[in-house]
């Protein structure tokens, strides 16, 4: 066994709501406190010198000075296993032109398909692996990434196993996704129904034969799927045994209600959510997902956060690290940025990166620092939680543990 510790303060973020609004005094915060933890996991959490005498065996990894200790992030939505990048998308973007003007011109997800496809394994792992290094040195323990830059059966194969062989190095934990169903590419020739049913019958079979994910994904918008065709491949895919999660409200609303109706973990975005969606996701069990980096990115309003929580829906944060919309990839600046902008509390920001990120991933060992979990933590250099969200970012964590041992 061994104490780690002592922390100024603790925040578990256990016993809080999995929806709805959650005021910051509901928050328990542990004074002078250490963890103690045993192969991995989280043995008990208390007063330093209490479990230290109780403990006279156990190692004691010692933390001189003032931390404040929380949980492990989880990033429950990014893109980042691709080739190249797409800063002349950005330079039309900030240069007054759209998103889909954009992608008519040549770039958009298209571009990062053509890059991506180009990009040898290896060089797609070299990339992948730094990407998720400098989420982990951000304190991001876990970390969802999909595919949807291959789309074709030999290159969606190619970008799911580049993340496998990720997944055996990568210090954090990495959940794949599939996203084949991203746009229909321009090299298929056939309507977008049938590409969506060549996914189902010619890949999906051999993603869980080769066990390369248990997530599908899919993009409900103008420029990608529609709603009739998404509900139709969901509900296919849920068959075979793959959870699902939707890109869904981006810009046009109606993609909430195909994810809250297939009974789908998550709905992401929602930009475009009007009363009708935040009333379905409030009474649904799919956690809504606020992508603060791709408001950013497009310069576009951010999802109705404040909205969502206060109607009794589940809202978790995620980076949706990518080439194109969100190339930043800080999911604390975003999130700290979204709470100032939406008027969230500093627990509400919280339980988004952390337990109710899980929540979307269905994970469930990970998200809260209490008995039985994941010793997945970060350290921050302040006496009081509220610095963290108070410095919007900047402030960083000087130590992380993924399943205890020390990684920064």
């Amino acid at each position: 066994m061994k104490l780690i510790g002592p922390f100024t303060q603790i925040l578990p973020l256990a016993g809080l709501p999995l929806k709805g609004a959650i005021a910051d005094d509901q928050l328990h915060v542990s004074a002078n406190g250490v963890v103690l933890v045993d192969d991995g996991l989280i043995v008990e959490i208390g007063d330093f010198e209490s479990l230290r005498k109780d403990h006279p065996k156990a190692t004691i990894e010692e933390i001189k000075g003032d931390h404040v200790l929380l949980p492990g992030f989880v990033d429950c939505h990014t893109h980042i296993c691709f080739a190249g990048d797409r800063s002349k998308d950005y330079a039309m973007r900030i240069a007054g032109k759209t998103y889909l003007e954009i992608a008519k011109a040549g770039g958009g997800i298209w571009d990062s398909v053509t890059q991506t496809r180009a990009a040898s394994e290896n060089e797609l792992v070299k990339r992948l692996l730094q990407r998720a290094d400098r989420h982990l040195k951000d304190g991001v323990t876990t970390i969802e990434v999909k595919s949807g830059y291959g789309l074709n059966l030999e290159q969606e194969l190619k970008q799911l196993l580049v993340i496998k062989i990720a997944v055996e190095s990568c210090k954090a934990n990495l959940v794949p996704t599939c996203l084949a169903a991203h746009i229909k590419p321009k090299d298929f020739d056939g309507s977008s129904s049938a590409y969506l049913e060549y996914i189902l019958h010619d890949l999906l079979p051999k993603v869980k034969q080769q066990g390369l994910a248990n997530r599908v994904d899919i993009f409900i918008e103008d420029s990608a799927f529609n709603s009739a065709e998404a509900t139709k491949y969901l509900m296919a895919a849920k068959q075979m045994g793959f959870d699902i999660t939707v890109h869904a409200d981006q810009f046009t609303p109606g993609g909430s209600e195909v994810a809250v109706n297939a009974g789908a973990l998550s709905a992401d975005h929602l930009e475009a959510s009007t009363e009708k969606e935040i009333k379905l996701l409030a009474a649904s069990d799919t956690v809504a997902v606020a992508l603060p980096g791709a408001s950013l990115g497009l310069g576009m309003d951010f999802a109705p956060a404040r909205k969502l929580l206060d109607a009794g829906a589940s809202l978790a944060i995620a980076s949706d690290w990518n080439p194109g919309s969100a190339p930043m990839g800080d999911l604390l600046m975003q999130a700290s940025v979204l709470s100032a902008y939406e008027k969230l509390t500093t627990a509400e920001t919280f339980a988004g990166l952390s337990y109710r990120a899980a929540k979307a991933l269905n994970l469930h060992d990970c998200g809260t620092l209490e008995q039985g979990k994941l010793a997945d933590m970060q350290a921050y250099p302040c006496k009081d939680y509220r610095e963290i969200l108070y410095h919007q970012g900047s402030l960083k964590p000087v130590q992380v543990w993924k399943a205890s041992e020390p990684l920064i």
